[in-house]
């Protein structure tokens, strides 16, 4: 039997996306009710459940995630597609990246860009979780980490490879020198990007120190801010080297004798982009301009 409520799939794509009936109800500017009423007509028409429900929360069915991988890529051809359409003969890219690389790696390259390839519109969104690449309709973003995030949807290309090290203030710094790091880090608030980062775990261990799991730790997901918490003594960070400005100035300091060297910068994009020649226009140049460093 043919399918035929694809309106009500796209409400199902929008509900799972927030896993909530009244966040989906406001984007799709209907009712909750009504909603609700068009996953129950879906449900009803594919035989069997895409949500389940327990106290008043929802959470994809095996099935339901299965349809939703499905429903994204559709969508999100179907969106592109009809963007392309609308667009006159430049194209266009959105680029998710954190604020940080934004401004101290790329901004004083980007007029290079801008130069080579008039015919091609950025638009540079910040980004603070991978996943938000589908979720804000992004089509490529740079990340920061160690390119362990693997995921089936994505292409993640190293762009360079940038060690981090454990960042403080000067005073902090000087307190490190004298009493040893072991003894420094203990007292410390550990400031992180997000909640499920590994990055100070992995630094515990190349440190040879016992994880502190008990300590301080704040989450602060915009880097220009958190550089600014550390300048400010409210903790401790890992930085690499776009901060080198503010530690030639004394404003940071640095303890190099241990290092995240696999860490560094990583494009990932969708890989149904692969052969989409803006975006492997954008990823030649950023991989050529990494080079030239």
């Amino acid at each position: 039997m043919r399918f035929r409520r694809y309106d009500n799939l796209r409400s199902f794509a929008v509900v799972a996306r927030y896993l909530n009936m009244g966040a989906a109800a406001k984007e799709l500017n209907l009712s909750k009710g009504a909603v609700s009423y068009q996953i129950q007509q879906l449900e009803a028409e594919l035989g069997f459940a895409v949500f389940s429900r327990s106290n008043r929360s929802l959470a994809l069915t095996e099935k339901g995630y299965t349809l939703i991988h499905a429903c994204g890529t559709l969508f999100d051809n179907v969106e592109r597609k009809i963007a392309d359409l609308r667009q006159d003969d430049s194209q266009r890219i959105t680029i998710g990246m954190a604020t940080y690389f934004a401004s101290r790696w790329l901004s004083p390259r980007l007029m290079r860009f801008i130069t080579e390839h008039a015919d091609i519109a950025l638009r540079i969104q910040p980004l603070i979780d991978l996943m938000d690449l589908r979720s804000n309709e992004l089509d490529l973003a740079v990340r920061w980490g160690k390119g362990d995030w693997r995921h089936a949807e994505f292409e993640v290309e190293l762009i360079f490879i940038c060690p981090a090290v454990l960042t403080t203030s000067r005073d902090i710094g000087l307190q490190i020198e004298a009493e040893g790091i072991e003894t420094v880090i203990k007292r410390q608030t550990l400031l992180h990007d997000r909640d499920s980062s590994k990055a100070w775990k992995d630094w515990f261990m190349a440190a040879g120190i016992d994880w502190l799991s008990g300590s301080d730790h704040l989450v602060i997901p915009d880097p220009n801010v958190r550089v600014q918490a550390v300048i400010d003594g409210q903790g401790v960070a890992l930085y690499d080297s776009l901060v080198d400005d503010e530690v030639a100035a004394g404003r940071l300091y640095q303890y190099r004798p241990v290092s995240l060297d696999e860490y560094g910068y990583y494009l990932v994009y969708p890989r149904e982009l692969n052969s989409d020649s803006a975006i492997k226009t954008f990823r030649d140049w950023i991989m050529q301009e990494a080079q030239l460093d």
